[in-house]
């Protein structure tokens, strides 16, 4: 039987952002010769992922390793350097305005800040009402209303809020009225770049479990991005962990709690507080941490990697299947010696 063909799929996704300034800071004399130095972060490198119709696959990692990235680049506020996205089997990321607007319908993004992501000139009903203006011009204002309305109530909202403006709200109310923004227009697809980072740990259980019912009752695709392992182990089908850029495992969430196969994601898992006694003791990694601008050789956690040889420090490691129904980028693993 022949997997489902997935929602969306990233495909040897990359993104560079230029350090070098114009033309003209570029310039440099170096043993008497005029020399053009250019210099780039390599924020997302190769990256393959496939997101499967009403599943939640969270992105994990440190700061810095490319998520948000990956997140902007697939809803198309940043352009990719190389790779490509598709959405149901189509290319979008080379689309024109025009042409990847009913894609723009369906995708829909919940931001890291709620206290930056809404507009504290409109007010909460204003801000809810223009997506539906711009995605259904052809509706009238009491169909506006209603899909307001209805949307506030799902997010327990009451929609007598809709007069008053974002600063009158505390920031999970404002969570879940960005929530209530990304959900307006009925899309398929939401991205949440750490939707609940920002919000008390009190708070932060009730923003979770609110996209959980709203996946449930809407029956939405979503693409996860937390550092928060807590939050992954609760919330998500799947877990992709990125290193500097590159997706060094993927595996169902259950597997990868219980058997994480790369050194990475077994030194982030170790560092989880536990109650039980057979857990193993913290991990910890030495050696220098990378940067994105000047980019290791070979696997790109090899610095930091206690198994590491020749051939990770010149050969970059593909993701590759293990029985367990992971995939993992490494050559220890790959090799027997993990």
């Amino acid at each position: 039987m022949t997997a489902p063909a997935p929602l969306v799929e990233i495909r040897n996704l990359e993104k560079r952002f230029d350090l070098s300034g114009n033309f003209l800071e570029q310039l440099r004399f170096r043993n008497g010769k005029l020399t053009r130095h250019q210099e780039y972060v390599h924020a997302i490198n190769g990256v393959n992922l496939q997101v499967q119709k009403g599943e939640a696959l969270c992105v994990v990692g440190e700061s810095g390793c490319g998520k948000s990235t990956v997140a902007r680049t697939v809803m198309g506020l940043l352009s990719p350097s190389g790779g490509e996205v598709h959405y149901g089997g189509k290319r979008i990321d080379d689309m024109s305005g025009k042409a990847v607007l009913p894609y723009r319908r369906k995708m829909q993004m919940i931001f890291q800040n709620p206290y930056a992501s809404l507009n504290p000139r409109m007010t909460i009903q204003q801000t809810l009402e223009e997506p539906i203006r711009f995605h259904h011009p052809d509706w009238t204002k009491a169909d506006i209303k209603n899909q307001v309305q209805d949307v506030m109530q799902s997010v327990g909202i009451d929609p007598d809020w809709g007069v008053r403006y974002a600063h009158e709200f505390s920031g999970g109310q404002r969570q879940r009225i960005s929530i209530a923004r990304a959900l307006a227009v009925d899309p398929e697809f939401i991205v949440a770049d750490e939707p609940i980072s920002a919000l008390d740990v009190s708070i932060q259980a009730q923003v979770l479990n609110l996209m959980m019912d709203a996946q449930e009752a809407r029956g939405l695709t979503y693409l996860f991005i937390t550092h928060d392992l807590a939050v992954v182990e609760h919330f998500g089908t799947r877990v992709a962990v990125m290193y500097l850029g590159t997706v060094c495992e993927l595996a169902d969430t259950a597997t990868l709690f219980d058997s994480p196969r790369h050194p990475y994601t077994q030194a982030l898992l170790s560092a989880i507080p536990r109650l039980e006694d057979h857990r193993p003791n913290h991990i910890r990694l030495h050696g220098e941490v990378s940067t994105p601008v000047n980019l290791p050789s070979g696997c790109v956690f090899h610095g930091r990697c206690p198994y590491a040889n020749d051939r990770c420090r010149q050969e970059i490691p593909a993701l590759i299947a293990t029985d367990s129904g992971s995939q993992v980028a490494c050559h220890a693993v790959e090799e027997g010696r993990l």
